[in-house]
């Protein structure tokens, strides 16, 4: 399986000629989900759902389609019959020949005044997990951590310890489009030193095979 990072929180993942693309968000590319086949979408903030993003890739491939929470499926579903499907915490499915299982259910605390709203992470081939704006841990082994690095509900050692407790093989850096050039490499050392597993990150439109 091949990752492809695109800005902020979006990824794509390519596997057998068949394309699965996360989070493609208002600070992502304008092109980030156009040729996917499948669509997962964590939650509403609009660095994660751009409905223009979504509706360009449904438009371009008419056999795509998108697996989300009921608060984004809402707001497009009416547009694409029977192609926006709903998801919770414990569901699975394939699509595209992509496993998914879903995981978790609310956004992580930005301020006890503002409402949490849902929020899933997504399990890949139970290999690759995205969890969205929270620091889910999956009850399954996983070999890929795509990591929310930066945001303004976390701090460093959160991150840290969200690596410590999943244990991936691997994490690689998600959700950093705020994170500035300045302050990469103490993040850098501080969880490639701390968090106990091979940790990196990619520039966007940069490649790896998993």
């Amino acid at each position: 399986m091949r990752l492809t990072k695109k800005t902020h929180a979006c990824i794509r993942l390519e596997k057998d000629g068949q394309t699965l693309v996360i989070d493609p968000g208002t600070f992502s590319e304008e092109d980030a989900a156009i040729g996917a086949d499948v669509i997962l979408v964590t939650h509403e903030h609009a660095d994660h759902f751009n409905e223009d993003r979504l509706r360009a890739a449904m438009e371009a491939n008419p056999g795509a389609g998108i697996w989300t929470l009921r608060s984004v499926a809402g707001k497009i579903s009416a547009a694409f019959p029977g192609r926006v499907h709903t998801v919770g915490h414990g569901d699975t499915f394939t699509a595209a020949g992509f496993d998914v299982q879903v995981h978790g259910e609310l956004h992580a605390v930005i301020h006890p005044d503002i409402p949490r709203i849902t929020n899933v992470g997504y399990l890949v081939d139970g290999s690759v997990f995205h969890p969205g704006d929270a620091l889910t841990v999956p009850d399954h082994p996983v070999e890929t951590l795509l990591l929310p690095v930066q945001a303004p509900w976390s701090k460093i050692s959160e991150v840290i310890d969200y690596v410590r407790e999943v244990k991936p093989r691997r994490a690689i850096d998600v959700h950093d489009a705020l994170l500035t050039d300045l302050a990469r490499p103490i993040y850098d050392r501080q969880i490639g030193e701390l968090g106990g597993t091979d940790h990196g990150r990619l520039a966007p439109g940069a490649s790896t095979d998993l």
